[in-house]
């Protein structure tokens, strides 16, 4: 049996290594083919289409909002929006009007729909919203009327740090445009020939920053910017006499 053995294996050993090293060929193209791909494409194209979908499922994954929503959903956009700086009043999980106010706020600046309604559009702008910037760079504070958009930013050492819906002046009476301090305040309501304003932060003639009841989504003030009491009785302890003033288109 022994002879026979290898007699057998002495002649089947050619053909067992031409087998053998057919399989390590293939095994080994089929290694490479796969690699040379992944290698070639850079990092940052393939975590691209990740990131895109991960916004996308995190905006589907979330309930459709408006004031008078509460919940847990309600309290992760209202931290969303003031990680973002924008004036919601603080994280309670009730959908108020200072929260309606600041989604308008992000809508505006975001260039969506103004309707204070967090559905999956507004959704997917949280997850990569526009920062904006100041025009302008002082040290301290200064405020900001951006009238295109219809916000109001208060901004630190040239950082936006604060963001807040606004109404400016409606077409007949315009706000004016150009590079102001605040001149004068009142602590309380004033009946001008501009209206009822709340706190007023006079910064041109009888032109102010002041709080009102009513702050459409447009442009409806009398020539000044208004904003909501709320958000102004929030602000009143940071400006003052000699804060700058731009406002601009």
């Amino acid at each position: 049996m022994l002879p026979a053995s290898s007699h057998t294996g002495r002649h089947r050993r050619p053909a067992s290594r031409a087998a053998l090293g057919t399989a390590l060929l293939v095994g080994l193209v089929g290694l490479a083919v796969p690699a040379a791909p992944a290698a070639a494409a850079p990092a940052t194209a393939a975590s691209a289409p990740a990131a895109a979908t991960a916004g996308t499922l995190a905006a589907s994954s979330q309930p459709t909002l408006r004031e008078g929503s509460r919940g847990a959903a309600v309290t992760t956009l209202q931290t969303r929006l003031t990680a973002l700086h924008y004036d919601v009043g603080g994280v309670d999980g009730i959908f108020g009007p200072s929260t309606h106010h600041a989604v308008v706020a992000f809508q505006k600046v975001n260039g969506l729909v103004r309707d204070g309604i967090v559905g999956p559009r507004t959704w997917a702008a949280l997850d990569r919203p526009v920062v904006p910037k100041p025009k302008y760079t002082h040290p301290g504070y200064s405020v900001e009327a951006n009238l295109t958009r219809q916000v109001l930013y208060l901004a630190k050492n040239g950082v936006v740090v604060r963001i807040l819906d606004a109404s400016s002046g409606k077409a007949s009476t315009p706000t004016p445009t150009g590079n102001w301090t605040v001149q004068r305040r009142i602590d309380g309501w004033r009946q001008s020939d501009l209206g009822l304003l709340w706190r007023p932060n006079y910064f041109y003639r009888g032109y102010a920053v002041h709080g009102a009841t009513s702050v459409p989504t447009y442009p409806a003030s009398h020539g000044c910017v208004r904003v909501p009491v709320p958000a102004m009785n929030r602000l009143w302890a940071t400006i003052r006499i000699g804060t700058p003033v731009h406002v601009y288109r």
